[in-house]
C-alpha cells in the first residue's frame, strides 16, 4: 500500500486523479495537466511536494559530513542559504540529486532528497557518517508545499510578514505564515522545480491542511490553482530540470547528465571525486542534449535517437510543450556521434521523427 502525504484527503476533496509516485499516493492532476501547466506559467499553482525527504545533519562535524557526500561546495553557504548538488558513488555515478540548505542558526544542515530514493539515501548517509555528527530523517514530520508562478510571491506575501521581495533565490527565511503560530517548523525558501519564480514552504505535517487551505483562499483572486505531478513534470522539463531515476541514475555521471557545474573538484576530497576527475580529464563518452521535434511528434523515455540511421542513444524525458507548442525531449547520446550535427532522428514506435538539437533549457521566464 502506498504512503499518503498529510494532504491526501484535501486532494480527494478537490477531485484529484491519484497515482502512485515515489511510494506515495499523489495527485496527477485536478482540472487537467494543460490547464494547470499554463496557470503556473501565467498566474500560479499550488503543489503538494510533501513526498520529498528531509534529512537533518547536526553536530560539530555536520558540514564536513555533508561536504564529503555531495559534489558541490557547501562551505560557501552562509546561514539561511541553499544550493543544488548531486551525491555520487565511488565510480562517479549519481546516487541522487539534492538541495542542501544551511539552517537559520548556521549550524545544522538540511538535505532534501527525492521520495523514491529516501530510504536508500538515508542508509547511504548513515553508513558514511563520521566524527561528531548526527543524522535525523525528518521526512514524516514535515510537510512541504510549493507555490510557483509569476503571482506566487504576491499570494504568499498576504499570509506572512516576511519580506519575500527581498528573499533572494536559494535563500530561506523563518517566518510565521497564515497565522499558524504553534508550528515547530515554518520555513520559506525561494526555490522551485518549475522554471518560474516562487517559494517552497516547510511546516509541521499536522499543520499542512491549514496552510493548504489558507494558500488556496489567498490565491483564488489571483488565479492560482492546485497543480499535480503531471504539470510539475511538463514544467520542469521545459525548464531543463532533471528527474532522478529517469534522466540520471548511478550509471550516469554528472558531466554526462549536463550537471558538471555542480562538481567542485577543488573543494577537497569527497565521494566520487577521484572518478569525476578522471572523467573530466578524458571527457565523458556521453552527453545530454535537448531536442525539439517537428509537428505533433512526442518522444518518450526509451525511444532510440538515430544519426544517419544508426542508434546513438535514447530519450530520457519527453513531452509536448504547452508553452512552446511542440514536442521537446532530452536525450543521452554518444558525444562524438553528435559533433558538428544540428539535428538527429527519433524512432517513435517505428516511425522516424526529425529533431533539432537545442539547449536543454527550453524555456526561460522573463525577468524584470
Amino acid at each position: 500500500m502506498a504512503l499518503r502525504t498529510p494532504l491526501y484527503h484535501r486532494h480527494l476533496a478537490l477531485g484529484a486523479r491519484m497515482v502512485e509516485f515515489g511510494g506515495y499516493d499523489m495527485p496527477l492532476q485536478y482540472s487537467g495537466i494543460r490547464e494547470e501547466h499554463l496557470a503556473v506559467r501565467h498566474r500560479a499553482g499550488l503543489f503538494d511536494i510533501s513526498h520529498m525527504g528531509e534529512v537533518r545533519f547536526g553536530g560539530a562535524d555536520a558540514e564536513a559530513n555533508v561536504q564529503q557526500l555531495v559534489t558541490n561546495d557547501i562551505s560557501r553557504l552562509d546561514a539561511a542559504q541553499a544550493l543544488y548538488s548531486v551525491m555520487c558513488n565511488d565510480d562517479g555515478g549519481i546516487v541522487d540529486d539534492v538541495v542542501v540548505a544551511r539552517g537559520l542558526d548556521g549550524k545544522h544542515i538540511i538535505v532534501t532528497v527525492n521520495a523514491a530514493t529516501r530510504s536508500k539515501d538515508v542508509a547511504w548517509m548513515r553508513d558514511r557518517v563520521f566524527g561528531d555528527a548526527n543524522i535525523t530523517d525528518l521526512s514524516d514530520e514535515i510537510a512541504l508545499l510549493a507555490v510557483q508562478g509569476p503571482r506566487a510571491i504576491d499570494i504568499v506575501a498576504q499570509l506572512t510578514d516576511a519580506d519575500l521581495d527581498r528573499l533572494a533565490p536559494f535563500h530561506i527565511t523563518g517566518a510565521m505564515i497564515a497565522g499558524i503560530d504553534d508550528s515547530r517548523v515554518s520555513v520559506i525558501s525561494r526555490t522551485g522545480y518549475t522554471g518560474e519564480d516562487g517559494v517552497e514552504i516547510s511546516i509541521d505535517a499536522g499543520r499542512a491542511e491549514r496552510l493548504w487551505d489558507a494558500l488556496l483562499e489567498a490565491g483564488a483572486a489571483l488565479g492560482m490553482v492546485p497543480a499535480g505531478l503531471g504539470a510539475r513534470d511538463t514544467l520542469r522539463l521545459e525548464a531543463g530540470l532533471r528527474l532522478y531515476g529517469q534522466d540520471m541514475d548511478e550509471t550516469v555521471d554528472p558531466y554526462s547528465a549536463g550537471l558538471g557545474w555542480t562538481v567542485k573538484l577543488d573543494k577537497g576530497d569527497f565521494i566520487g571525486g577521484d572518478a569525476l576527475r578522471r572523467i573530466k580529464e578524458a571527457g565523458p563518452a556521453r552527453t545530454t542534449i535537448g531536442l525539439r521535434l517537428e509537428g505533433r511528434n512526442i518522444a518518450r523515455h526509451g525511444h532510440d535517437v538515430l544519426a544517419d540511421g544508426r542508434r546513438i542513444g535514447s530519450v530520457l524525458s519527453g513531452t509536448f510543450s504547452f508553452t512552446l507548442g511542440s514536442g521537446i525531449a532530452i536525450a543521452l547520446v554518444d558525444r562524438e556521434a553528435i559533433t558538428g550535427r544540428t539535428s538527429v532522428d527519433v524512432d517513435i514506435r517505428g516511425n522516424t521523427a526529425p529533431a533539432v538539437i537545442v539547449p536543454t533549457k527550453f524555456y526561460r521566464r522573463a525577468t524584470t
